[in-house]
């Protein structure tokens, strides 16, 4: 224990950034965002006891508190419902096609069949289709697009 506290009596003020330096290394490497702040208030503290010269018991309570105050920032202003997408369905496909006409392929009998959008076949239910009408996609029903027949009466 001797030895840590003259490595950091020794370093002064650097032991921070070296600390930040670490954590952020670190961050690269853990998944997820969890020592990005620790690192921001390290580096935070560093520049505090360089511009300063507080003590280093002085600087534990400052990196405790401004870590603290970092996670606590973050989760409240970085929340999922901040970060909006232009392409709110980019990962569910089928919900794309919602209001698009499409082919029937294989003949929609007692409401299912498949449709070709593109180049791709998807399996449809609906009403009864034969192969070549054009139908709308009206909703999606896990891997199913819900079809309906627009000339249908």
């Amino acid at each position: 224990m001797q030895q840590i506290t003259t490595i950091l009596s020794t370093l002064g003020p650097w032991t921070w950034l070296i600390l930040a330096a670490l954590l952020f290394m670190l961050e690269t490497v853990v998944p997820g965002v969890h020592f990005l702040w620790f690192g921001i208030a390290a580096v935070i503290v560093g520049a505090l006891a360089i511009a300063t010269g507080f003590g280093f018991p002085w600087q534990l309570v400052a990196f405790a508190l401004i870590s603290v105050a970092t996670v606590f920032w973050v989760r409240r202003y970085a929340t999922p419902a901040s970060a909006q997408s232009d392409v709110p369905d980019l990962n569910v496909r089928g919900a794309q096609y919602i209001g698009r006409t499409v082919v029937v392929e294989d003949a929609i009998v007692n409401g299912r069949g498949k449709v070709r959008i593109g180049d791709s076949m998807w399996g449809a239910q609906g009403e009864d289709a034969p192969r070549g009408a054009k139908v709308t996609v009206t909703g999606v029903n896990g891997t199913m697009l819900v079809v309906e027949n627009p000339d249908a009466e």
